[in-house]
């Protein structure tokens, strides 16, 4: 299942809660600049070896990906002017997308995620951090 983070008519992200079925399962859109599959086969199933074209894309802002996988957090999603929007509690084996405006964590239990953004990253052009203005 993956669910849009939407604030009136502006898609922020998304959270994907995914059964795990067999194959090659793509979970997101396929017109964001971060494509997420779960992939599962069997003992002795062969991929074909392959190579990606190159392809230039131009990418206008950072996404990120998480993958929580453990533990429980509350996301606080911001709209690009840094006014808080809303929250949602993510958990184990939840992965996010988040792909416009601001964003804040709270750990509500000890968590460890893997985090995934396109590069090369420069924290003083790629980053504003701002007060944490909603819900505690």
């Amino acid at each position: 299942m993956i669910k849009k983070l939407k604030f009136k008519k502006e898609i922020f992200g998304y959270i994907i809660r995914y059964k795990k079925k067999n194959g090659v399962n793509f979970l997101t859109p396929s017109n964001l600049n971060h494509q997420i599959a779960v992939i599962r086969h069997k003992k002795n199933h062969i991929i074909k070896p392959h190579v990606h074209f190159k392809n230039i894309r131009k990418i206008n802002y950072t996404s990120e990906v998480l993958i929580i996988q453990k533990g429980k957090l509350r996301i606080d999603l911001y709209s690009n002017k840094k006014k808080y929007l809303f929250s949602k509690i993510l958990v184990k084996d939840d992965i996010i997308i988040l792909i416009k405006g601001g964003h804040g964590f709270k750990i509500i239990k000890p968590t460890t995620m893997i985090e995934i953004k396109q590069g090369p990253y420069n924290k003083k052009k790629d980053k504003e951090v701002f007060k944490h203005i909603g819900s505690n």
